[in-house]
């Protein structure tokens, strides 16, 4: 079992990690599915842990001698979006394991959202904001249409910075049914266009749910004495980090998430904040269930 990033950053491949993240996560979305009179077969696919027993196959285990599946639910109402900030900031390196950064994290938890959303048979696409743009996979069902998103998030590089407020807008004309959004950023470009139009999606009554990112460095500013640092998506301005720097550091970046937390709990939008140092497991199970703010 893959239950640290410090192993799982060892893998690229997204298929590996959904494997094994999801085999000990209670997964499902929403209630969105439907059983019962009137549902049609759709497919088979690979049993998975957490799979009931009741809906394998056996008659397709004796003849093929592996454990299917049988997929068969009405459509979903509801369809997933995941929304995935990849500007400059995003890469970003872990200081305590190697080979992991902030974009790394958050497009291997979108990775996994989006298998959950496979399974339950709602259909589910991709928003990639870097480089002043917004590229987006529309969304569709079925194992094919995961291939599609992983392969987009395994080509996704940190560059540039957020579109601008006409790009984003440009790519929420897909949201018009009702949908569950799930949007992975560091949200240090806060109020921003790709925040406002997170925070228009819950006006206008999808479930918008948002995974704020950090490092343990940036979290409690524990780089090294001396070290200098340039904001990849501003770079006229050069840190460096002294004590007296530190603790201006931690003192407006602890300011700065405070109001990005007020901002959702104003529009009733969920957040989770996490460090990618955290097992993967334990941050997908804090944002899938977090609850609604009151």
């Amino acid at each position: 079992m893959l239950d640290t990033s410090a192993l799982l950053a060892h893998s690229a491949n997204l298929d590996l990690v959904i494997r094994h993240v999801l085999a000990g996560l209670g997964h499902g979305i929403h209630a969105g599915r439907e059983r019962g009179a009137g549902v049609e077969f759709s497919e088979y696919r690979a049993y998975a842990p957490g799979d009931e027993w009741r809906r394998v196959d056996w008659k397709l285990l004796a003849r093929a001698d592996r454990y299917y599946v049988r997929e068969a639910e009405r459509d979903s109402h509801v369809a997933v979006w995941l929304w995935l900030d990849a500007s400059a900031s995003m890469a970003e390196p872990s200081r305590s394991v190697e080979g992991l950064d902030k974009l790394w994290f958050a497009r291997t938890a979108l990775a996994c959202v989006a298998a959950i959303a496979q399974r339950q048979g709602d259909a589910f696409g991709l928003i990639v904001c870097s480089d002043g743009k917004a590229e987006f996979t529309p969304a569709s069902r079925g194992p094919r249409q995961l291939q599609r998103v992983l392969s987009a998030l395994s080509r996704t590089r940190a560059s540039g910075r957020l579109p601008s407020e006409a790009a984003t807008r440009g790519a929420m004309q897909f949201l018009h049914a009702p949908a569950m959004v799930f949007a992975a950023s560091d949200f240090l470009d806060w109020p921003s266009p790709l925040g406002e139009s997170l925070l228009r999606l819950r006006r206008m009554r999808h479930d918008v749910r948002l995974l704020a990112l950090q490092t343990e460095a940036e979290a409690t500013g524990g780089f090294r004495n001396g070290a200098a640092y340039r904001d990849p998506e501003l770079p006229e301005g050069l840190h460096r980090f002294d004590k007296e720097g530190r603790e201006s550091y931690v003192a407006s970046l602890s300011a700065h998430m405070t109001a990005v937390s007020a901002a959702c709990r104003k529009n009733d939008v969920p957040l989770a904040m996490a460090c990618i140092e955290q097992p993967l497991a334990q941050v997908l199970r804090q944002w899938l269930r977090t609850e609604r703010l009151r």
